[in-house]
């Protein structure tokens, strides 16, 4: 029970890395609230985590759904102790053919979203709590035909930096949490060629589990890593390590 009667807040967390840390949060105690666009999607995810458990509709790239949620949180808890920034999008586009749009929407959701997912936590936010960003290697890789994508989890990184000096006199950690290639719903329209490729790329030989996201994200959340903060913890079977 590493988070017993903490308050835990995880943005995007429907499916995939971020509904896996929403499950092992609330078996280690704590209280989670999760946000997703998809209704459906979100209540199905409500289901699974099955208790201890708050779903608000939302796009953490909207101020206003982010004040809507934290004034759920408010209403219903009070306060938060853990803050799981994973909602972020990726999409393919080489540099001759990047769009306004395709910036926009990129960044939107993952820098300019994440600044207000935590900036409007805050009021809420217990001294001495956690804060995890969710960054990915692409932070310091140039995968080709992502480069938007790549900037925006660096501009993450970046982050993190900074807001560990912002938040220090209030005893806040900041830290990212970078995924290498994780078995998510998101590789579902990948080839079997381009996941052995991936594979490939990856010293233990096979792809990560969501479950192992999660077990990571704890450790920065609970007080097992009381004394780490402004630091990217790579969760990548190695592959941007050696």
């Amino acid at each position: 029970m590493k988070l017993k009667d903490k308050v835990a807040v995880i943005t995007g967390g429907t499916s995939g890395m971020a509904l896996a840390t929403a499950k092992l949060f609330v078996e280690e105690g704590a209280y989670v609230f999760i946000t997703g666009r998809d209704k459906a999607r979100l209540d199905k995810a409500v289901k699974e985590v099955g208790k201890n458990v708050t779903g608000v509709e939302g796009d953490a790239a909207s101020l206003e759904d982010l004040d809507r949620l934290y004034e759920t949180v408010r209403k219903e808890k009070g306060k938060i102790d853990i803050l799981f920034a994973s909602a972020g999008r990726g999409d393919f586009g080489p540099i001759g053919e990047v769009t306004e749009k395709h910036l926009d929407e990129i960044f939107d959701l993952n820098v300019r979203g994440t600044l207000f997912t935590v900036q409007k936590a805050l009021p809420l936010f217990n001294d001495g709590g956690s804060i995890i960003l969710n960054g990915s290697i692409a932070a310091i890789k140039g995968f080709p035909a992502f480069g938007v994508y790549n900037a925006s989890k660096a501009a993450v990184r970046s982050f993190a930096r900074t807001w560990t000096m912002d938040l220090k006199s209030r005893n806040i950690r900041v830290n990212v949490l970078s995924p290498g290639t994780i078995d998510t719903p998101i590789l579902d329209p990948f080839s079997k060629e381009q996941k052995d490729y991936l594979v490939s790329l990856i010293p233990m030989g096979r792809m990560g589990l969501p479950e192992e996201i999660a077990t990571a994200v704890l450790f920065l959340a609970s007080d097992d890593s009381s004394f780490v903060t402004g630091i990217e913890l790579h969760v990548d079977g190695g592959a941007v390590q050696v």
